[in-house]
């Protein structure tokens, strides 16, 4: 069979992301999976971050914001002794995140997939094989045969055949402790906004216990448990009073698992690019699992459109290995020393362990830094500006001054609406005062046939305070990527500057036309 369809393996929320997004640039999409129907398992991975929650609202499933619990608070004890609470900052347009069950999350996904013409969803489609040529992919599915330009694997952890296919490596190591997750529904008055971590409980001694709230009275408990647990009906419910006490209780889901430290050595191959937990895997401490996998779909699919409709090279597609692969790393680092501080595997470790929580600064316990957007300041795609250089990892619960290769702030626009709303149709190229929209929008033009919006700030809000608000100065052009990262910021703008700009954001030669 031969087609048009970019192949996207894997219906998780991942592989859903990105065929709702290829469609969304107009791009006919097959979706294949290896199981024979969706499956309703559990809460699993349920912190969903505002800048994906930004993504799912772009591609019709706002209702994932919707639905979800806004947590507020989270505190941490320590051998029953609360240390701190911290409250999200930065409220925007859309809450700092949201609390859902993946099974929920992907309900909502269905449902805008079904209202979309362009996507069709194959149960029972396990690929076998992979090979490529100049022209296209061609997947194996036992004996089933598909053909397509291109292949994006979304197909999880397990998908070995996939990067065997491709001669692409996932190393890395896995935990020795278990952790034991229970979702259970239960009245507890004053949790119902609350993350609560514990360390070293006199009912979990010398590990860890997390509680997550999420809808409908539905609490997620993570227990750390040694390497040889074996959990029974009795001990489950033994754990679960030691924390909620005699209220009556309904056990929804339960399952055990180790976490895993993995990466890729490659996120593309040729015109397959890999994405979410194919391409890494992270202890899930700072929900940093699905909140990494999403701006990989979105990142694949702007410039797989791009490539596939003639607006860009091929070249491109490279930029997404880097971006995205520089993203896993930054995730496997912040994760690896979380676990280093949750699962100490030597003396030191143990006793600055000890030391940190004892003292209880907050600056000294990492039970996770919080998933965040990666920030594209080394990309190819990026152009630098001196005024206003990366300062680095922000502290932990802050977002990075805007400046190039940071997604660009979700601020509130006085006529309704978000600021990122716009971001998503193309290239956005944003005036400040004293620049010629019609000059630049005739000049642009002659760069690319991509779809591409000259708008200024002022128009967007004419009281003059989202352009403070952003540190815009008088006569600057910010080009925004179609993912909402700024690719530069040009000052004294000049049209063959910004022209110069937008052609790398597109990895365009000077004579493209």
């Amino acid at each position: 069979m031969t087609g048009d369809a970019v192949i996207v393996i894997g219906a998780g929320p991942v592989g859903q992301t990105a065929a709702l997004l290829l469609a969304h640039w107009g791009l006919p999409v097959l979706v294949l999976d290896r199981s024979p129907a969706r499956a309703a398992t559990g809460s699993r991975s349920i912190c969903q971050q505002r800048d994906v929650l930004d993504i799912w609202s772009a591609v019709g499933a706002g209702r994932i914001a919707a639905e979800g619990l806004a947590w507020t608070t989270a505190r941490t004890y320590y051998q029953g002794r609360e240390l701190f609470s911290w409250t999200f900052g930065g409220q925007g347009p859309l809450p700092p995140c949201v609390n859902i069950s993946q099974s929920r999350t992907e309900r909502i996904l269905d449902d805008a997939i079904a209202a979309q013409p362009l996507i069709e969803v194959r149960w029972d489609h396990e690929v076998t094989g992979l090979t490529q040529d100049t022209e296209g992919v061609t997947v194996h599915c036992g004996d089933r045969v598909l053909r397509a330009p291109y292949v994006l694997a979304c197909a999880g952890a397990k998908a070995q055949q996939v990067r065997r296919a491709l001669g692409i490596t996932f190393d890395g190591e896995t935990f020795d402790d278990q952790f034991l997750i229970c979702d259970i529904r239960a009245d507890l008055p004053g949790w119902e906004h609350e993350r609560r971590f514990y360390f070293d409980p006199e009912w979990n001694p010398g590990r860890q216990v997390l509680i997550h709230p999420c809808p409908g009275s539905t609490f997620r408990i993570d227990w750390q448990v040694p390497p040889d647990y074996t959990p029974t009906e009795a001990d489950i419910s033994r754990k679960i009073r030691q924390i909620i006490g005699e209220r009556d209780y309904d056990l929804l889901w339960r399952t055990t698992y180790r976490f895993h430290s993995r990466v890729a050595s490659r996120m593309r191959a040729g015109r397959v690019l890999l994405a979410g937990d194919c391409a890494h895997l992270v202890a899930p401490f700072g929900a940093r699992g699905l909140n990494s996998g999403v701006p990989d779909a979105e990142n694949a699919a702007w410039k797989l459109a791009f490539v596939a409709c003639g607006w860009a090279p091929e070249e491109l597609l490279e930029t997404y290995h880097i971006e995205r692969h520089a993203a896993a790393l930054e995730n496997l680092e912040v994760t690896g020393a979380t676990m280093r501080f949750l699962a100490p595997r030597t003396e030191g470790e143990r006793a600055r362990r000890r030391a940190a929580l004892e003292k209880g600064v907050p600056e000294e316990i990492d039970s996770g830094r919080f998933a965040e957007p990666y920030w594209y300041v080394d990309s190819p795609l990026t152009t630098p500006d001196p005024r206003r250089p990366f300062g680095g990892r922000p502290p932990k619960g802050a977002s990075p001054a805007p400046a190039p290769g940071v997604v660009l702030p979700d601020v509130p626009l006085p006529g309704g609406g978000r600021l990122r709303e716009f971001c998503r149709a193309g290239i956005l190229v944003l005036l400040g005062d004293m620049c010629d929209s019609r000059l630049f929008a005739q000049v642009l033009g002659k760069v690319t046939t991509a779809p591409l919006a000259v708008r200024e700030f002022a128009a967007l809000d004419r009281s003059g305070d989202l352009a403070e608000t952003l540190g815009v100065e008088r006569g600057e052009v910010w080009i925004v990527r179609p993912d909402a990262h700024v690719a530069a910021i040009v000052s004294q703008a000049k049209p063959e500057r910004v022209s110069a700009a937008v052609r790398r954001v597109l990895r365009l030669a000077e004579d493209a036309v």
